[in-house]
C-alpha cells in the first residue's frame, strides 16, 4: 500500500510518546484494516475500527486475531 512519507515520521514520532517500541506496528496491515471498514461498511467506521481493534489487542487479543474478526464480519463492498 501507499502512504504519504510523512505517515512514517507520524509513527516514528508517536512510537515512543506512547510508550511502544519502534517496528511494533504493520503500518500496510492497519492502513488495510481501515480500508476495509471504510469502503465496506462507512468512511467514519475506519478510525473506529481501528480503535476497537486496538483496544481489542491491548486486552491479549493477537492483532492478526483480530484483523481476521473484521475480515469476517465486514460486508461485501459496493461498487
Amino acid at each position: 500500500m501507499s502512504y504519504p512519507p510523512a505517515l512514517d515520521d507520524w509513527v516514528d514520532t508517536l512510537l515512543p510518546a506512547l510508550g511502544l517500541e519502534q517496528g511494533t506496528v504493520d503500518v500496510d496491515a492497519v492502513l488495510e484494516l481501515a480500508s476495509t471498514a471504510a469502503h465496506t461498511v462507512a468512511r467514519p467506521a475506519a478510525p473506529l475500527t481501528a480503535y476497537l481493534v486496538g483496544v481489542a489487542v491491548g486486552r491479549g487479543v493477537p492483532f492478526a486475531d483480530a484483523v481476521a474478526v473484521v475480515t469476517r464480519l465486514a460486508p461485501e463492498p459496493t461498487s
